[in-house]
């Protein structure tokens, strides 16, 4: 099968940007024909406040990617939606925010029917919803064949909006993780046994933004981490800072919460992860990420909400612990539960990596079956 797959790839950061690049290596490894076509302006910076892209890329990337896709020019969308309606029979485009429908609308009737399409959803809707993101996104999937969602629940939004009659189906997101091309596998994920001793600090990782519930994480961390215990909050925070460290502050932890501002590039995670006993992951809610199986990679068990799809990933008293979405008390009481004698050495003892393999595969089925 011709497919062309429009979504972002290096110089673009993130877990979309890999998942794109990793998807079209699988399919072309399946004997499929695939070009990515991506982005060499993807954003306003009105939408992600931070820079966007790397310097070097977090995997191996794609040989067939073109870069032509431009939001400042619309003429563009239309003729690269031609372009592969011409030369793909399957044409797959990746959403990850509701404002990619101007251009994905434009792409897909440049496409006009003669290739099969596909609207693969990050995101439905949005965690942090915006005025009109509601109707751009049921305009979108309203114009595609099929509709490609990461959980029961996101595929139930996904037919709310395009209707009963659509062709809606779901896959676990697959493990798709940053690495830096050539580097060796995490020590503690090689070995296969429970790592070095406790560092007596725990990690939050990735983009800070209201719905990941850092402030809730702060709050717990202050009524039931041990006082010898630090936190490590390691991303970019969308916003600034100054509102978390001023409730650092306030509750009393600021001497123990070190806060790292930025991107951490992939070539620094080994570091970063093997300076934690666990990873924390206090979201409110979820879809789908990358950060469970980024964990395990490197050794760690997870201590996470129920929110998403989180518990699917985290075995609750096997390889973490889990309690519910926006309970700073019931989290203070995993934190608690975690640092009781023995239980970190368990609780790490019993995580492995994932198999990418079989969730490949059972993803791959459902886009392209």
């Amino acid at each position: 099968m011709r497919i062309s797959l429009v979504g972002p790839a290096h110089p673009y950061k993130g877990g979309g940007a890999r998942h794109t690049t990793e998807l079209a290596h699988r399919l072309a490894a399946r004997g499929h024909e695939v070009a990515v076509e991506s982005w060499r302006a993807q954003y306003p910076a009105l939408l992600y406040p931070g820079d966007q892209t790397l310097a070097h890329p977090e995997g191996e990337p794609f040989g067939d990617t073109r870069r032509d896709l431009s939001w400042r020019w619309p003429p563009g969308w239309w003729r690269a939606g031609r372009r592969m309606g011409a030369a793909a029979d399957l044409v797959v485009v990746t959403v990850l925010i509701p404002a990619q429908a101007v251009p994905y609308l434009a792409i897909l009737a440049g496409v006009g029917g003669r290739a099969r399409t596909v609207a693969l959803c990050h995101n439905v809707l949005p965690h942090e919803r915006r005025p009109g993101d509601t109707a751009l996104m049921r305009a979108l999937l309203r114009r595609t064949d099929a509709i490609l969602a990461h959980s029961p629940e996101q595929a139930r939004l996904a037919r709310g909006l395009a209707g009963a009659d659509a062709d809606i189906r779901w896959a676990p997101l697959p493990p798709h993780l940053p690495a830096a091309p050539g580097a060796e596998p995490a020590p503690a994920a090689a070995e296969g046994g429970p790592g070095p001793g406790l560092r007596r600090n725990l990690l939050f990782f990735g983009i800070v933004r209201p719905y990941k519930g850092v402030d809730v994480l702060l709050r717990a961390f202050a009524q039931g981490a041990p006082a010898d215990v630090g936190l490590t909050v390691a991303g970019e925070f969308w916003g600034g800072s100054q509102r978390l460290r001023a409730l650092a502050a306030e509750l009393g932890v600021a001497d123990r919460v070190d806060f790292r501002e930025g991107y951490v590039p992939a070539a620094e995670l080994p570091g970063l992860f093997a300076g934690a006993d666990a990873l924390v992951l206090p979201y409110r809610s979820a879809t789908a990420t990358q950060n469970v199986y980024l964990a395990h990679e490197h050794g760690l068990p997870v201590i996470a909400t129920r929110a998403g799809a989180l518990a699917d990933d985290v075995a609750d008293g096997v390889d973490g612990l889990l309690c519910e979405p926006g309970d700073a008390a019931g989290l203070a009481g995993a934190l608690r539960r975690f640092y009781t004698p023995g239980t970190p050495e368990r609780l790490r003892a019993a995580v492995r990596p994932a198999d990418p393999e079989p969730h490949w595969e059972a993803y791959i089925k459902e886009l392209a079956g």
